[in-house]
């Protein structure tokens, strides 16, 4: 069995938790076993205990974010011993990107991260895609540890002891220990808040890239206030799509991002996102007045809302 260790921020606590889930299959199998720093039992020492369990993995996951390389322990003393062990061999390390964040030039940058390319796992319009890819390629260098392994007897022998010391201590458990919580009216205001600046960032950004790439496009972006901003497009200097999307006001059939296209203005809209929770994290979904779109029930991440807009404002010209 292959004993996989989760460095990571406190922070991205509900990512991990999220990553150690998807993993499940491979644990029941008896392929890997996991653990991190919640394992850790009142009384027991923290320092000692990560050590021991740094010191006995096969494969080391560091959870990347701003708030991982801000974490001094993290940093300093996680990634730092990770990769020592690494370059001498003794150890897989495999970066995974929640976030975006400036890590390529970060001691781990030389080294294969996962989602595919480095994508942040937060920029999925389904993180489950995102774990997935994960899990396969935890899988993937699981099977190429086994099919290298040619420790000699006596050395399997001592780590099977240690396995057995390890598992005597901390009784095999589930890892599914997730409580549900109630999300307060803040937490869902602010969620749908930062919700729609990535937006208006993310269509100001396709806007520019849009044109670039088309010599017969022009673009416009326009924030017209705190809460509300618009987007058109010209083909051959005539229009050829154009939105406003804004906040409504928080009435029954005025909540949360609305969408409206063409010259529609006032309160008439085409679309609405709103912000749901399954107990354990907050997402966006649309009310799905788009009938006609397949994406009504589906979990959105902020990129995911973004982009379900802009289909729907691109749309016309593809």
């Amino acid at each position: 069995m292959v004993n996989l260790f989760f460095s990571y921020s406190h922070k991205d606590k509900e990512l991990r938790d999220e990553l150690e889930i998807h993993l499940s299959a491979l644990k029941r199998q008896g392929i890997i076993s996991t653990w991190h720093d919640r394992r850790i039992s009142a009384g027991d020492e923290f320092d000692r205990e990560i050590s021991e369990y740094l010191e006995n993995a096969n494969i080391i996951l560091l959870l990347v974010s701003p708030y991982f390389i801000n974490s001094d322990y993290c940093y300093e003393i996680e990634m730092k011993r990770s990769m020592e062990r690494h370059d001498q061999g003794k150890v897989i390390v495999i970066p995974v990107i929640l976030h975006p964040c400036d890590w390529h030039d970060m001691p781990f940058g030389k080294l294969l991260a996962c989602p595919g390319d480095g994508k942040p796992i937060s920029k999925f319009p389904n993180i489950h895609d995102a774990f997935l890819d994960v899990t396969k390629a935890i899988k993937n260098t699981v099977a190429k540890l086994d099919k290298n392994n040619s420790a000699p007897p006596q050395k399997i022998a001592s780590e099977c002891a240690n396995q057995q010391k390890i598992i005597k201590k901390y009784p095999i458990r589930s890892s599914n220990l997730r409580v549900k919580k109630e999300f307060t009216d803040r937490e869902r205001d602010k969620f749908l808040i930062d919700a729609f600046e990535y937006m208006a960032n993310f269509f100001e950004g396709s806007l520019d890239e849009l044109k670039a790439r088309n010599i017969e496009i022009e673009t416009n972006f326009r924030r017209v206030d705190a809460n509300r901003f618009t987007a058109k497009i010209y083909n051959k200097g005539k229009e050829a799509s154009q939105c406003n999307i804004w906040f409504g006001d928080g009435g029954s059939l005025l909540s949360g991002i609305l969408y409206s296209s063409g010259n529609f203005s006032g309160n008439s809209y085409n679309e609405s996102i709103n912000v749901e929770n399954d107990g354990y994290t907050m997402c966006l979904k649309s009310m799905g007045m788009q009938c006609r779109r397949q994406d009504r029930d589906l979990k959105m991440t902020f990129e995911g809302g973004a982009e379900y807009y802009w289909s729907i404002f691109i749309e016309c010209l593809q």
